[in-house]
C-alpha cells in the first residue's frame, strides 16, 4: 500500500506541475494579445484624430481636407507612447493617405502599421506578432 500511495503522490506531483507549466504559457500568450489589442486601438484612435485633422478647415488649424495641408498632421505629444508602445508617423502623409506605426513595449520586434484612406477608413498590419 505504500507504495501505491507514493506513487499517486509523484503522479500528482507531476499533473499539477504541468498544469502551472501550461497556466504560465497561457498568460504570457494572453499578455502578448492584450498588448497586441493595445497597440491597435492606440493606432485607431490616432487615425481618428488624423482624419478629424484632414477634415478641419485650415482656419482652424486642419488640413483643408488633406492630411499634409496647412503644417502637416503630427501625433499629439500624449499620444506618441503609452503602456503598450510607441508611435510614429510612416513615411510622408499625402493629401488622401496617411501612416502610422506602432512598436510594442513589450517586444521591439513586434510592430504593427495603420493606414488611413481618404474617407478615414483605416487598414491594419503586423509584423512579428
Amino acid at each position: 500500500m505504500g507504495q501505491q500511495q507514493l506513487l499517486l503522490l509523484i503522479l500528482g506531483v507531476i499533473i499539477v506541475g504541468i498544469a502551472i507549466a501550461v497556466g504560465i504559457g497561457q498568460f504570457g500568450a494572453s499578455s502578448a494579445e492584450s498588448n497586441k489589442d493595445g497597440v491597435t486601438m492606440s493606432l485607431v484612435n490616432i487615425a481618428a484624430n488624423a482624419y478629424q485633422f484632414k477634415v478641419r478647415p485650415s482656419t482652424l488649424g486642419g488640413g483643408s481636407n488633406t492630411y499634409n495641408g496647412g503644417s502637416g498632421y503630427s501625433i499629439p505629444p500624449k499620444m506618441r507612447a503609452d503602456e503598450n508602445g510607441t508611435y510614429t508617423v510612416s513615411g510622408t502623409p499625402s493629401a488622401t493617405q496617411i501612416a502610422f506605426q506602432g512598436t510594442s513595449s513589450m517586444n521591439t520586434q513586434w510592430t504593427a502599421t495603420c493606414t488611413a484612406d481618404d474617407t478615414g477608413k483605416t487598414v491594419m498590419t503586423y509584423t512579428g506578432w
